[in-house]
């Protein structure tokens, strides 16, 4: 017997009506990969609704729509997995001036599962103490998530001057604590690179026009989203996601 309260169920709907709203504008502008994400939330939501309540007209409302949803979320998966398949997916994220919410976990976290062994990160500007932060952080989300992570290879631009032995440090740090870990860094150099991508060794491509430096400088020591990224305000840039069948360059 569900716990859920008259209250509870409707907080739930109250929930999932903007999560499904959401999913739909995502669905009608392909940007599917978020819309499903969304779809999800909220047929989950639904169901919880579903099971809660007793009314037979509604339990037979919420059946068709949790119907629906579902049978549009079934869709959408097929259509990535053949896109996938033929290596043509693309998604693009549009991450406006000063938006919140896009830590590395909520860009990265759709495209990492248990069969990622290896990361390529392209990317100039690993060089500053913040960026090398930056960098830490990326590596600990991998660290943490689902993956089965072996290896991360880096390729990015030498620090000028008096900020070259800080950069060499800094990277060598991180690479001997990624070390007790289990994992390696290759750290490589190069002073014509300016692309920046992210590879992860499942097939998922994901281009970013600021690479992993697309937060802005915290105000304060003491300020939200000092610590946590998702309060963290952006720097306006966008990101593109690929799917391709070799994701290693040869």
């Amino acid at each position: 017997m569900s716990q859920d309260g008259p209250g509870a169920v409707a907080a739930l709907e109250s929930a999932a009506v903007p999560a499904l709203k959401r999913a739909v504008e995502l669905d009608s502008v392909s940007r599917f990969q978020e819309s499903l994400v969304c779809y999800q939330e909220g047929i989950d939501l639904l169901l919880r609704v579903l099971k809660a309540t007793k009314d037979e007209a509604k339990r037979a409302h919420y059946r068709q729509k949790i119907s629906d949803y579902m049978e549009r979320a079934e869709a959408i998966k097929k259509h990535i997995a053949k896109e996938k398949e033929e290596g043509k997916y693309h998604q693009q994220i549009k991450i406006e001036e000063n938006a919140t919410g896009f830590s590395y976990e909520k860009v990265f976290q759709d495209y990492l599962n248990e069969t990622v062994t290896e990361v390529w990160v392209e990317d100039p500007y690993i060089r500053h103490v913040h960026q090398l932060y930056n960098f830490l952080r990326f590596c600990e989300m991998l660290v943490k998530g689902p993956c089965k992570l072996k290896t991360i290879h880096l390729l990015t631009s030498y620090e000028e001057n008096s900020g070259k032995s800080q950069q060499k440090s800094g990277l060598e740090e991180i690479q001997r604590s990624l070390k007790n870990y289990g994992v390696t860094l290759n750290i490589s150099f190069s002073s014509s690179i300016h692309d920046r991508e992210i590879r992860f060794s499942n097939g998922w491509m994901i281009k970013i026009g600021r690479g992993l430096d697309y937060f802005k400088k915290p105000q304060g020591r003491f300020c939200l989203g000092y610590y946590d990224f998702d309060l963290r305000p952006c720097h306006e840039t966008t990101v593109d996601v690929f799917h391709t069948k070799h994701t290693k360059k040869t």
